[in-house]
């Protein structure tokens, strides 16, 4: 259970103001069929962080030792830094309404999601938990959380959302992990 929350609690702070969730906004705005995007970005995330999660988890298992695990620390303190970098909408990519609303968000998200901040999380909260379904239920879960509002409320959420003290937090959440891991690592937690 402990994977699963941490890992939504981590992912929906990281994703308030990510380029996949103006991504999400995008869409919205552009199809004006909000379910097809939500249901692109469900199976697009279920996807991506599954294939994450299980890297992560895999890489745990193969590395287990001590300098990985200092490793994935360095890591969640990593991301501490890069949540605090927001991201601007031009970093999102093409949007093509060529294929429709469900097809382009599931492939715009896929492929957006790739190397970013909440995927490289998803593999450090493998890594970490070693629980491959619990962390791809909560990241899934924690995107939803951050882009199900975006694509409902669009603009006028953004406006509203104070992103820089929720990357603050997020980023703070990050280094909490982080340093709470190095001292599990060297027996002082």
């Amino acid at each position: 259970m402990e994977a699963l929350l941490t890992s939504m609690a981590v992912v929906s702070l990281a994703e308030i103001g990510d380029k996949t969730q103006l991504l999400a906004i995008v869409l919205a705005t552009r199809f004006k069929r909000p379910w097809l995007v939500v249901a692109g970005i469900f199976l697009a995330t279920i996807a991506n962080h599954f294939l994450a999660a299980l890297v992560g988890t895999e890489a745990a298992f193969l590395l287990d030792s001590q300098w990985f695990r200092y490793l994935i620390a360095a890591s969640f303190i990593g991301m501490a830094i890069w949540t605090l970098v927001p991201d601007k909408l031009d970093d999102a990519g093409p949007v093509s309404p060529r294929y429709g609303a469900f097809l382009t968000t599931l492939v715009a998200f896929f492929l957006v999601e790739m190397g970013d901040k909440t995927q490289i999380a998803t593999v450090a909260l493998g890594a970490r938990f070693h629980d491959l379904l619990h962390v791809t239920i909560g990241t899934t879960l924690g995107m939803m959380i951050a882009n199900v509002p975006a694509v409902f409320l669009g603009n006028g959420l953004v406006k509203r959302v104070p992103v820089d003290v929720v990357h603050k937090i997020a980023a703070l959440l990050f280094l909490i992990i982080g340093v709470w891991l190095i001292l599990e690592t060297a027996g002082l937690a």
